[in-house]
């Protein structure tokens, strides 16, 4: 298992360096001047020259970008150009908000998908069609649609949710949880409507093999049967939908959080986006990067759990 970690830790360098280097080309091609937009329009030229040059903006693209990979180095992320507040420091106090939503709806999408999947794979084909419909209008419909949804019916019609906004947990868990249930549920949808279908597939599958078979001639209880051994055999397919559903989680956050005003990642990376503040925009990329090989990592550790053969190939 070691040595799996490992290599996944020796690749991801490469990762994150083709990737800051991507963000910072890509931001050099936007529209607009970092150094117009925060000083504005009254500022002197010679004031213009000297944040430039402190930003680096009057260097070449490729020494700008080494510049930064020195200062990342070094662990310097940079301050924000409007607020002045260090990156890692922002980062820090968002973060949270954005794994919330991330753990809390994939371990919803699994938990719901999984049981869809095993009642439809174990209740004939009607069951089947319908867990099909449902799999189909769940990755069709927009998230940010359905928040909209949400919030019309279960915080305005039937003023049960709060509409926006985040309360800390420190300040009242009850709130804290009331604030995360729409978001985790607009978020959740279409993660339930791909593991549904794979776990239903998988479980069709497994259920075909000779050792099932074996096991219904023994007497097994046909609930241990599809709990306890077809299930296990269905974990990798399942463990891959889970992992990449929690990995579409990450760019959805982004939506979500803007409809719900939650102080998380996604709202953070639009403002910067907005405002031309490169260091954050920077520092939030190689984050979200970050939160992607620590997830294919766990699928991967995951994967060497539930079958040995992957730990020995």
């Amino acid at each position: 298992m070691f040595p799996i970690i490992l290599r996944r830790l020796a690749l991801a360098v490469p990762l994150l360096v083709v990737v800051s280097a991507i963000t910072s080309l890509l931001e050099s091609f936007v529209p607009g001047d970092p150094a117009r937009t925060v000083l504005g329009i009254n500022a002197t030229q010679e004031q213009y020259d000297a944040l430039r040059a402190a930003l680096h903006l009057d260097k070449p693209f490729l020494e700008q970008y080494s510049l930064y990979l020195r200062d990342i180095l070094h662990g310097d992320f940079g301050s924000s150009l409007f607020s002045g507040e260090s990156v890692l420091g922002l980062i820090g106090q968002r973060l949270p908000v954005t794994l919330t939503l991330v753990i809390g709806a994939t371990a919803l999408s699994t938990l719901v998908g999984v049981l869809l999947g095993v009642y439809s794979a174990t209740r004939g084909p009607v069951t089947r069609r319908v867990t099909d419909v449902m799999s189909l209008m769940g990755s069709a419909l927009p998230n940010f649609w359905l928040a909209l949804m949400l919030v019309s019916v279960f915080a305005i019609r039937f003023p049960i949710f709060p509409a926006t906004g985040y309360t800390p947990f420190a300040e009242s868990p009850g709130q804290w949880a009331a604030g995360l249930v729409l978001p985790v549920i607009a978020l959740s949808i279409g993660g339930v409507a791909l593991i549904s279908k794979i776990t239903r597939d998988a479980m069709l599958s497994t259920l075909g093999l000779d050792h099932i078979r074996t096991l219904r001639a023994s007497g097994v209880h046909p609930a241990s049967i599809v709990w306890k051994h077809a299930l296990r055999g269905c974990g990798l397919p399942v463990a891959t939908a889970i992992g990449i559903t929690m990995i579409s989680y990450i760019p959805g956050t982004i939506l979500v959080e803007n409809v719900f005003t939650l102080p998380g990642l996604g709202t953070t990376v639009v403002d910067a986006t907005n405002q031309h503040d490169l260091p954050v925009v920077q520092g939030l990329v190689i984050t979200f990067t970050v939160m992607v090989i620590v997830i294919n990592l766990l699928v991967d550790v995951l994967y060497s759990l539930l079958n040995p053969k992957v730990r020995v190939a």
